[in-house]
């Protein structure tokens, strides 16, 4: 059993905050002003069950689980009927700690990869109500109880995905009309389970369950400053529970790339305080479906640019060459927008870079050219908790 943890979204996000569900001070909690921090008893042990690990069984496990952390997480890539281009990220995170009522939070973002605008908003809410599974398989999720709750539901594979932003919403987004998506999506090969099984150890830290549906048809509608556009396109669906709470000092750099030759790759690479990686691995999918490890001597990543943040200094990778030796492949990355960033300090805690790429590949000599989505951590500098979600650049 390998014991190379899990690297992405626990730093800063449902992660950092979960100290702070037990009443301690100085940081970021994973609600939005004006619900107060829980008070109480400090946090428990982790949540009580069957030894670890278990195999993964889907579609049972699509739903939520009894453990520390969780998160459901799709990014994609759209295309409307007049050939407009659009990246989203959609996510709803999921805290359990101790005695204190299950915590969630949001995140939806909309990137204009023709004209190059961007936009986000984020959500977050306390209690058992957000899920709405009631026992069966798969998951269905609702953020928001008003007239317009985002959701997520599916299951083995099948999914379906509605948010559209308030007004209150649109506006903090910069945009009046605001921005919001309604789709179907069907994944058109196996799940992909990390790490061979699955199942990922973390040591000390804990452990974690990880698969990915990597390759999802979408159909449905797009929503832009009111306007309604057909649209259809790809989706990237990742899952992810288990009892850890953070892993890495530094923050991550994840890629989940699609070529038009079948081959699906996702990378990840996180970082220690001092700047240092000390974990590197990573998941190819062939065009027939087989999934394959790889430990990190199996590639390696370059960074070919760089981008600075003129809201938080923050000094991003913004281009990447990785290559895979043994299989004869190398990808070529560089952002649709420069500026992707979300400042979630309101919901998760931090400031972070996510966003829709560029991609030019090569195969055994063999051109290629595909989509990608790139999501950046631990770069943002410090800072206190935002009272409210922030104005982003406004989609065009």
């Amino acid at each position: 059993m390998s014991t190379r943890p899990a690297i992405r979204r626990t730093v800063g996000l449902v992660a950092v905050a979960a100290a702070l569900l037990a009443g301690c001070t100085g940081g970021p909690i994973l609600a939005n002003p004006p619900v107060a921090r829980p008070t109480g008893p400090a946090v428990t042990a982790a949540p009580s069950g069957p030894p670890d690990p278990m195999p993964v069984e889907l579609p049972r496990d699509d739903a939520s689980h009894d453990r520390l952390t969780e998160w459901w997480y799709y990014t994609g890539h759209l295309r409307d009927e007049a050939g407009g281009r659009w990246g989203f990220e959609f996510v709803v995170f999921r805290a359990e700690r101790g005695a204190f009522p299950v915590s969630w939070a949001s995140h939806l973002a909309l990137t204009d990869e023709s004209d190059g605008g961007f936009a986000y908003a984020q959500r977050s809410e306390i209690g058992p109500q957000v899920d709405r599974t009631a026992g069966g398989p798969g998951f269905s999720l609702a953020i928001g109880t008003g007239r317009s709750p985002w959701q997520m539901a599916g299951t083995d594979g099948t999914d379906r995905l509605t948010a559209e932003l308030t007004p209150a919403e649109a506006q903090l987004a910069g945009r009046s009309g605001g921005f919001g998506l309604d789709l179907g999506l069907r994944s058109t090969r196996p799940p992909a389970l990390h790490d061979e099984d699955g199942w990922i150890d973390f040591g000390p830290a804990g452990g974690s369950y990880y698969y990915s549906r990597t390759r999802m048809a979408a159909e449905g509608e797009l929503t832009v400053d009111g306007h309604r556009f057909d649209v259809e396109g790809l989706a990237w669906f990742d899952h992810q529970w288990g009892d850890f709470i953070a892993v890495g000092g530094g923050g991550w750099d994840w890629f989940a790339i699609n070529l038009d030759d079948g081959t699906d790759l996702t990378v990840s690479l996180v970082r220690d305080a001092d700047g240092s990686y000390p974990l590197m691995y990573g998941t190819l999918v062939e065009a027939d479906g087989t999934v394959r490890h790889l430990d990190r001597d199996a590639f390696s990543v370059e960074v070919t640019a760089r981008w600075t943040s003129p809201r938080t200094g923050a000094d991003y990778p913004a281009g990447w060459r990785i290559e895979i030796p043994d299989k004869g492949l190398t990808v070529e990355l560089e952002p649709t927008v420069a500026d992707q960033e979300l400042d979630t300090r309101a919901t998760t805690g931090v400031v972070y870079w996510e966003g829709s790429q560029r991609v030019v590949a090569s195969r055994d000599g063999r051109r290629l050219e595909g989509k990608a989505y790139v999501e950046l951590t631990g770069y943002a500098p410090a800072a206190p908790a935002a009272p409210a979600a922030p104005a982003a650049p406004a989609v065009e």
